[in-house]
């Protein structure tokens, strides 16, 4: 019960700092709002390349649902050290409380944030005509889904924040793995369109694999033809 007690405590604790910065409330809110609208503006005419008919908007929100779970599970890593140079996280050591929640406590409250702003992003891609073919439970398969992928990208964060003990090399590293992981996965494009190389490592990249899960519940309410869909889902789950 120690862990439990604890973990809740330290989340909590961390929302009461997320809500005492409302200009990061903000950009933390607005960032979904501004990556589904560029990328679906700016890649809108790969559409043609995945096939006749086909809504760019209704692939790429998966892959924008994930790029936003890399950016913001990221930013553990940035605060634990900012907790480690103010000399808090001694001061919690020092403490009888149980020492995996300290961790756990932040890597829930990143979940929380990422769940909330993929929650913004399916709503705002509903009127565009993306939702899942599976309804609610395709909803829910959906944030579950994401929230995992951010707890383990939350938890490889923090390791590096504790590891390094510098902000700087953990939004280093971090650029450093997401736009590749992000990039040869079918988030963006399909695997067809891709060199032959790049569908290799696709194939094998946890993000083509969480990318393909949500591909295969988004609906393909704009495609005209629906063979393409079977197509597609086939190619995202690399068979």
């Amino acid at each position: 019960m120690s862990f439990i007690s604890d973990s809740f405590h330290l989340f909590v604790r961390w929302m009461k700092k997320l809500v005492r910065n409302p200009i990061l409330i903000f950009f933390s809110l607005f960032q979904p709002v501004i990556f589904l609208v560029l990328f679906t503006q700016l890649f809108s005419k790969f559409g043609q390349l995945l096939g006749p008919g086909v809504s760019y908007t209704v692939f790429a929100t998966a892959g924008i649902v994930l790029q936003n779970a890399f950016s913001s599970a990221f930013q553990s890593g940035t605060a634990v050290v900012d907790d480690i140079k103010s000399g808090f996280l001694a001061k919690m050591l020092a403490t009888p409380v149980n020492r995996s929640a300290i961790l756990f406590g932040r890597i829930m409250s990143d979940a929380f944030r990422v769940v909330a702003q993929t929650v913004i992003i399916l709503a705002l891609a509903y009127p565009l005509g993306v939702f899942p073919e599976t309804g609610f439970l395709g909803y829910v398969l959906i944030i579950f889904t994401v929230a995992f992928f951010g707890l383990a990208w939350s938890g490889i964060s923090l390791a590096l924040g504790l590891k390094t003990k510098s902000a700087e090399t953990v939004f280093g590293i971090a650029g450093f793995l997401t736009f590749p992981l992000l990039f040869m996965s079918t988030a963006l494009v399909g695997q067809r369109v891709m060199p032959d190389w790049m569908q290799t490592v696709s194939r094998s990249t946890s993000s083509e694999k969480s990318s393909a899960r949500i591909h295969q519940w988004e609906s393909p309410r704009n495609l005209r033809h629906p063979r393409l869909v079977d197509d597609r889902l086939r190619e995202t789950s690399g068979s």
